[in-house]
């Protein structure tokens, strides 16, 4: 009986403890697994802000290097695409999977191609395609190739490419000048009728723009050369009786 009751009283003694004590009890019981558990998260912390500070360091050091070989590209001299070609290889080679590093590689291609090395040009649009999915910069790449393929003379490898790009990147802003170039290789492909349809879809979507005006004199020249393309005139309005015009008058009278 003695012993109840004792035990009763430590019970209502534990029960009376204040919040800040009973706190205090907790954190002595579990102090080492709770200093263990601060010190996961501080060094899980410290590793994530190196990560992220090195990602923004690195992005900030590959847009100085390309800023720099954009510079130099203002006093090269007329055929020195090469030497541009390699040092935009080298940024993105030094920064990959970069913002700047990625337009390094697509610079790269650019100059390639602006030196008549068109096979190399595309092996460098392909190389971003592959390694910089989902950029902004994609629907410029898949151009590229396009480009590449027809500068080759791969008219219906170009003619895919093309159609591909118009297709699944309808509201690219270069989408005019790859219409162009599609129509250019269906006239190659004695397409006429096709190449002369997306003349008139170029010249419809594209007005008062340079594009817009030469595709209208393409279609000009096109005709020229083959009438039969020539639209059809509109149908003259249903001819009408003088009976079925005075219809009306008559019926209020």
């Amino acid at each position: 009986m003695a012993n109840s009751i004792v035990y009763k009283n430590m019970e209502s003694e534990v029960v009376q403890l204040p919040l800040a004590d009973r706190l205090w009890d907790w954190f002595e019981t579990y102090k080492r697994q709770l200093g263990m558990v601060v010190a996961i998260v501080l060094v899980a912390a410290l590793v994530i802000w190196f990560i992220i500070w090195h990602q923004q360091q690195q992005q900030v050091d590959a847009g100085t290097a390309l800023s720099q070989v954009v510079a130099s590209q203002v006093e090269a001299t007329p055929g020195a695409h090469a030497d541009l070609a390699a040092a935009y290889l080298k940024v993105a080679k030094d920064y990959p999977n970069s913002f700047s590093g990625g337009r390094a590689l697509l610079l790269a291609a650019g100059s390639l191609f602006a030196d008549g090395k068109y096979a190399d040009a595309q092996v460098q649009f392909e190389r971003f395609i592959r390694e910089y999915q989902g950029s902004p910069f994609m629907g410029e790449a898949l151009f590229g190739v396009a480009s590449c393929l027809d500068a080759q003379g791969k008219i219906d490898q170009a003619a895919t490419a093309y159609k591909d790009l118009v297709t699944r990147r309808p509201n690219e802003s270069f989408v005019p000048q790859a219409k162009f170039a599609l129509a250019r290789v269906y006239e190659a492909q004695n397409k006429l009728e096709l190449a002369r349809d997306l003349y008139q879809d170029i010249e419809r979507s594209a007005p008062f723009t340079s594009v817009g005006n030469e595709a209208g004199v393409r279609m000009e020249e096109l005709i020229a050369k083959n009438p039969s393309l020539a639209p059809a005139p509109a149908p003259p309005p249903p001819a009408t009786s003088t009976l079925t015009n005075l219809a009306p008058l008559l019926e209020k009278k």
